[in-house]
């Protein structure tokens, strides 16, 4: 099974949950397993929530979210077009081995630490002078009566 799915969203908040409704209902419709589905749309909310506040200079500018569900592995993609990321610092008591790069926001980057966590992989690029890119992956489980199963 291979499917994908595109938006361009526009930086504001109310587009965060929109991402992530889409994405559960596609995992819902295909049959991946709820516990991998709630890790995807967690890690999703944080890349776009990441997206909306660090993700451009001016308020209003968009952000594209893709996702691909190819075989047995999601893959989630979000590109923003802000100024990137800083050197991380891990979280205090985080055991996460942390991404290479982190924001800068108030949270002290707990976002990617999170997305680090919940994913299988995790790719974080600076785009100097165009933005950042968060990817993750994680390898699907699905219900018994999934429709679209792996073969």
């Amino acid at each position: 099974m291979s499917m994908w799915w595109s938006l361009r969203l526009r930086r504001e908040a109310a587009s965060v949950p929109l991402a992530r409704r889409l994405l559960v209902g596609a995992m819902e419709t295909a049959g991946v397993d709820p516990d991998v589905a709630f890790d995807l749309s967690l890690a999703l909310t944080e890349a776009c929530a990441n997206a909306v506040e660090h993700g451009g200079a001016a308020p209003g500018e968009d952000y594209r979210v893709t996702a691909c569900f190819d075989g047995d592995r999601c893959h989630i993609e979000v590109i923003d077009s802000g100024p990137g990321f800083a050197t991380p610092a891990p979280p205090p008591d985080s055991p996460a081995t942390p991404p290479p790069l982190t924001d800068t926001g108030a949270e002290g980057g707990r976002g990617l630490f999170l997305i680090a966590e919940l994913s299988d992989h995790v790719d974080i690029r600076d785009r100097p002078g165009r933005g950042a890119v968060v990817s993750f992956d994680k390898i699907l489980k699905w219900r018994e009566d999934a429709p679209l199963q792996a073969a």
